[in-house]
């Protein structure tokens, strides 16, 4: 009895730092920032309780509904783009010659900073000097679209970078999965005769579907609170064309010094990622996942 004991004080004694960590880091700044968003405060006078007033605002608030559009535009691409990341490691775990040097190509976005790449397609996009409108012109097309000016494209042009940089990390989760499938699984599918198409949709599909759910929840709710190249590339111009709920939290809290409404989006943008992460979670959790 006492060595049971003395078993939950050192068990105790080991989860006491991380769990002081997380309520001092994620919690407590989650409670404030619920707190703030009932204020009016420009983060430096006096803070002075307004209720409900800012959600009511936020509510008639044409830009902030904009941004949740673009936001949630941006997670149907990531998801799509899923599709993508799963035939890339479906084919790289397969018997492919060069695979090992494609896996190390992939992860090289991975090893960049946003910054980085948000100036290397700064470069690309340039609409003068930039590589993809040198091509185009190469081509025979006259006028090359100014990429990140045009508000009708400028969010699609975005799209692309951001789906780029996360393209290894998502084929090397994939890849991993994938590679965790007993190989005895497959050699049986095969002499049953099956084809490498048939092996991959009604094989080994659906024997990560468990991870594959993991990775659409991870590419919505990063989607939805994503804002390192959109600051970058754009500060969410030309007029709003690019803005996201992220880089609006910050253009109302750090650029108009309204701490108050900027949290308000803030805690907005939290409910809406659980709120989807549940929805998500209901659909998916509908059918069995396979077991090996």
């Amino acid at each position: 009895m006492n060595n049971m004991m003395s078993d939950k004080k050192v068990i105790a004694l080991y989860i006491l730092p991380p769990l002081l960590l997380i309520v001092a880091l994620i919690y407590i700044p989650i409670i404030m920032t619920g707190y703030y968003s009932l204020t009016q405060w420009d983060g430096i006078g006096q803070m002075k309780f307004i209720g409900l007033d800012n959600y009511k605002e936020l509510i008639k608030d044409g830009m902030f509904w904009k941004s949740v559009y673009h936001s949630f535009l941006l997670a149907v691409f990531s998801v799509i783009s899923l599709l993508g990341y799963l035939a890339v490691s479906l084919v790289l775990s397969g018997k492919v010659k060069g695979a090992n040097l494609l896996r190390k190509i992939y992860l090289i976005p991975m090893l960049l900073s946003s910054v980085a790449i948000g100036q290397l397609w700064l470069r690309i996009y340039h609409p003068s000097n930039g590589m993809l409108n040198y091509f185009l012109s190469f081509l025979g097309i006259e006028n090359p679209p100014n990429w990140l000016a045009d508000p009708s494209i400028v969010l699609y042009a975005i799209f692309i970078p951001i789906i780029w940089q996360y393209a290894g990390f998502y084929i090397l989760i994939y890849y991993a999965a994938l590679k965790s499938i007993p190989p005895s699984i497959i050699e049986a599918a095969i002499i049953d005769g099956a084809n490498p198409l048939q092996l991959a949709y009604k094989i080994k599909v659906p024997l990560i579907s468990g991870v594959i759910k993991v990775t659409i929840v991870l590419a919505v709710v990063g989607s939805l609170k994503y804002f390192d190249l959109i600051y970058v590339m754009t500060d969410g111009g030309p007029n709003g064309a690019s803005e996201v709920m992220a880089s609006y939290m910050y253009h109302k809290a750090f650029r108009s010094f309204n701490f108050g409404y900027g949290s308000t989006v803030a805690f907005s943008l939290l409910f809406i990622c659980m709120i989807v992460t549940w929805l998500i979670r209901k659909l998916t959790n509908s059918s069995e996942e396979v077991q090996y």
